[in-house]
């Protein structure tokens, strides 16, 4: 194509800058969405220069694992069955922007649009189908499709097998998305003229190994883990919030970021009870406060007290809304609540606002931080540690600050 003072020339063996600039940026884009949804692993190397890309298929998620997992260098390009995946506009305009796929027949014509990819494979591309033409239900390789071998062999490129395991979890066949690990394993490259069964089991055997590996993981994060799962994990949280706003000195997000980074899946309901457990345990110092009980409360400073006071005298129950970001403790304001007479209804109400943004955003904050450690759950007894380490710090730079 030419334009008003220049000619775009197309090199033979190399890919347009362009298209590995798309390809690099939806690589980050499903990179970061598996990383949120159980992490991405990738094992090897696709081979210099084109080549085409044979894997297992059980998800609509496996497509998302591979442009995660292949160099961005090779411009992936995605065999879509024509019939469904451009069948209407948005269909094909999702497809091609997000998945940069191209349409493959089923039923008849499909050897002639794999062959017209000849061209891309030829300067470096990554040609990727999935030979079994459909999405397996049990988990089982179907029969291999010659046309992945036939275009291989017609642009002179290997064959590369790759297994993806973890996706029929994440994205089950007619099922709904949960968190998953997904990991991705590369083959050696398969000479042009392979034969479909041999492709297969090169894939099988990639794909049964990659599901069989156990998992890397914490002694400690399963303990933490099983407490967590167990009928005792939603009490332990309700009462760790409940002691911490009467007089325990340790806040219930220190227990929220060890918990949900060691099982993500639990961060919404452990939050949920540990913010019931600080409404509950605030409105019974509150009580106790106007009864003239003094509760120990370790930790805490006159100069804290002093603050509270003067910002219930101007704000009512509202000022509770200043506990979440000024490093005074819940227990405080629910003592000098009581004191000062504010009604227990107004109290709840605004407390429920305070704590539960600050409750709510801290565990899902770290369940999703769990998610992308979950690959790497063997560091959490070191994480574990600055965590602990870095609450102690925090904890004392707040109380010198008041004092």
């Amino acid at each position: 194509m030419t334009l008003p003072g220049r000619t775009l020339v197309r090199i033979p063996g190399v890919l347009p800058v362009r298209s590995r600039a798309a390809s690099a940026l939806r690589r980050g884009l499903w990179w970061g969405v598996l990383s949120l949804t159980g992490g991405i692993e990738r094992r090897g190397r696709l081979p210099r220069g084109g080549c085409v890309v044979v894997a297992n298929h059980t998800s609509h998620a496996d497509t998302a694992a591979l442009l995660a997992a292949l160099d961005a260098r090779h411009a992936p390009a995605i065999g879509a069955a024509a019939d469904y995946w451009f069948a209407s506009p948005w269909r094909r305009r999702i497809c091609r922007r997000l998945a940069a796929g191209f349409p493959v027949r089923r039923a008849g014509g499909g050897t002639a649009d794999l062959l017209s990819m000849t061209g891309e494979l030829r300067e470096g591309r990554a040609v990727v189908l999935f030979p079994e033409g459909t999405r397996a239900e049990d988990g089982t390789l179907g029969s291999f499709h010659k046309g992945a071998l036939v275009l291989a062999e017609a642009a002179g490129v290997p064959v590369v097998p790759v297994g993806i395991a973890g996706t029929d979890r994440l994205l089950p066949k007619h099922g709904r998305l949960r968190s998953s690990l997904v990991r991705v394993t590369i083959g050696e490259p398969l000479p042009s003229g392979v034969t479909p069964d041999s492709a297969r089991d090169a894939v099988r055997g990639l794909h049964d190994r990659t599901a069989a590996e156990p998992l890397r993981d914490s002694a400690a994060r399963r303990r933490v883990a099983s407490v967590v799962t167990s009928r005792a994990g939603l009490p332990l949280a309700f009462c760790w919030a409940f002691a911490e706003a009467l007089s325990w000195p340790l806040m219930p997000e220190l227990l929220l970021a060890a918990v949900c980074v060691a099982v993500p899946r639990a961060a919404l309901r452990m939050s949920l009870g540990a913010l019931a457990g600080s409404l509950v345990g605030g409105l019974l110092a509150l009580h106790m406060a106007a009864a003239g009980a003094h509760l120990p409360a370790p930790l805490t400073t006159d100069r804290m007290r002093a603050e509270v006071r003067a910002e219930l005298a101007v704000e009512g129950a509202s000022a509770v809304r200043h506990q979440p970001w000024n490093g005074i403790p819940f227990k405080v304001y629910g003592a000098e609540a009581g004191r000062a007479s504010v009604p227990a209804a107004d109290w709840v109400a605004a407390s429920a606002a305070a704590r539960g943004s600050r409750t709510l955003t801290v565990g899902l904050a770290f369940g999703a931080f769990g998610l992308l450690l979950r690959r790497h759950r063997r560091l959490y007894g070191p994480c574990l540690v600055l965590l602990g380490g870095g609450f102690a710090v925090g904890l004392a730079l707040i109380v010198h600050g008041w004092s």
